[in-house]
């Protein structure tokens, strides 16, 4: 088997059997492209450990960053993994090999003054409002862009007061939504009917009537953040942190910030803890008599 057939079977199998998402399985593509790129004239099933160290030792050296090499690391070793399951290798040579250390960074979040500034735009036109909802409810219940250009019609629950949200791998959750969010989304749901097209189920949908993109998305977020004179980098990934935050730092509940979020693991909710400390510290040195040097 050929390498091209061996990453169309993988991205086959990541599609249909593990269910990952088109954009996720054109990002493993894409990894994969490279490594068939740099084996060259060395089928896959003949890489060594040593080769894979000094792909990725050229890699780092051409600038390639900690993060994107450890991505790229990863699937690499899904493939092989795959490809020995189908008899087609008999050992990952990826196994053992390790990528830079990446530089630990915070996640970038709003105050709760700059969310709720952001959240409270003007709704005068029917885009507007529509705007008004989706970021009342990403900062309300922590989604994910892609979750929320995914929700239906069928997804809020405004008697419970949550909704029902297909996160990574195809999992669904149900998440709270606050009253303002609510309020908005029925404000929004009061004139879609003049922009959606007939048979769309989407709650939300772009002028033409069909479901918003998740570029739309990003575009109208990082306007209304110049608009309304909030940090111009603000997207809706900031939205999300903020709310994991805001909620650890009022409940410190952990656990329960992590499946609001869809989180696998508390190792990716616990970022959030770090926030915690170092807005305590920001008050320790604001307030304690003895917290700055004289």
């Amino acid at each position: 088997m050929s390498a091209a057939s061996q990453r169309s079977s993988f991205l086959a199998f990541l599609a249909t059997e593990r269910r990952l998402s088109p954009l996720t399985c054109k990002h493993y593509g894409r990894d994969i492209n490279k490594l068939i790129e740099l084996a060259g004239e060395t089928p896959l099933e003949k890489l060594q450990t040593h080769h894979i160290r000094r792909f990725i030792a050229n890699l780092h050296g051409s600038g390639l960053s900690g993060k994107s090499l450890r991505r790229m690391l990863s699937a690499w070793r899904g493939l092989f993994d795959y490809l020995g399951r189908q008899g087609l290798v008999s050992n990952n040579p990826c196994t053992g090999v390790r990528t830079p250390k990446i530089e630990k960074r915070l996640p970038q979040t709003l105050s709760p003054d700059e969310a709720i500034k952001l959240v409270e735009i003007t709704h005068d036109t029917t885009a507007a409002r529509r705007d008004r909802a989706m970021l009342e409810l990403l900062y309300s219940s922590g989604l994910r862009v892609s979750e929320l250009v995914g929700l239906n019609l069928d997804s809020i629950n405004a008697q419970s007061g949550e909704v029902r949200v297909t996160g990574k791998g195809n999992k669904t959750r149900i998440v709270p939504v606050g009253e303002a969010a609510l309020a908005a989304i029925g404000e929004w749901q009061a004139v879609r009917d003049q922009l959606a097209a007939s048979n769309e189920i989407a709650l939300f949908v772009n002028r033409f009537g069909k479901r918003l993109s998740v570029r739309t998305v990003q575009t109208n977020i990082k306007r209304w953040a110049i608009k309304q004179s909030v940090n111009a980098s603000v997207h809706p990934h900031v939205l999300r942190h903020s709310f994991a935050s805001h909620v650890l730092q009022s409940s410190g509940d952990l656990r329960a910030v992590q499946e609001m979020l869809g989180h696998a693991s508390i190792a990716s909710t616990q970022v959030y803890t770090h926030l915690d400390f170092q807005h305590l510290a920001k008050i320790y040195d604001s307030a304690h008599p003895r917290a700055k040097k004289r």
